[in-house]
């Protein structure tokens, strides 16, 4: 999406260990603008295949998961990292690992919003080592429900997530695809 890979050229900032700094449009400020026209892209994408709802991890994945939500009609459901006094029992739970916070989360997503006759849409901001799309495959694993396919605004294409996503045999759709970082530069995959 040229729009979106003109802002990464743009704003974003390639630090140390493979890690691309988008805080001020995707992960800390968020340009709604930008958002809505991902989640328009997405849906775009995934308007035909049944989705029904949308899961997510908070907090970074919210925003265009919302956006993508908007567009196709179906509620956003998004697991949360941290437990809270409303949400104790009854869970679907995977751990995740972040490499950029170097810890790992137990995610939770309450039984309550998930049924067998749902067919969700994965949507994440990254992907790179695809831990938190792992994290919310095993949550549809446990629940028995149906997975439409996975959407990321960036993906690394050059880590392990994408390989991760199709061995699942799950249809990818990156709105983005980094295939390498040169000299504290973005090369973008062509494919």
């Amino acid at each position: 999406m040229k729009i979106l890979e003109d802002r990464i050229r743009r704003d974003g900032t390639v630090l140390p260990g493979d890690v691309l700094k988008v805080d001020n449009f995707l992960n800390h400020q968020i340009d709604p603008q930008l958002m809505d026209e991902l989640g328009a892209e997405f849906a775009r994408y995934f308007e035909d295949v049944g989705v029904t709802k949308i899961l997510t991890v908070e907090s970074s994945g919210i925003a265009p998961a919302v956006m993508a939500g908007l567009h196709l009609k179906v509620p956003v459901i998004f697991a949360r990292k941290h437990k809270s006094l409303t949400l104790t029992d009854n869970l679907y739970t995977a751990k995740v690992y972040s490499y950029t916070k170097r810890v790992t989360n137990d995610i939770s997503i309450d039984r309550r919003f998930l049924s067998t006759t749902d067919k969700v849409l994965i949507i994440d901001d990254f992907l790179a080592n695809g831990q938190a799309v792992q994290g919310l495959l095993d949550i549809t694993t446990a629940a028995q429900i149906p997975v439409a396919g996975v959407g990321v605004v960036i993906e690394k294409r050059f880590q392990k997530g994408h390989e991760l996503v199709k061995a699942a045999g799950v249809p990818l759709v990156a709105l983005a695809s980094i295939a390498a970082f040169e000299d504290g530069q973005v090369a973008f995959s062509q494919d």
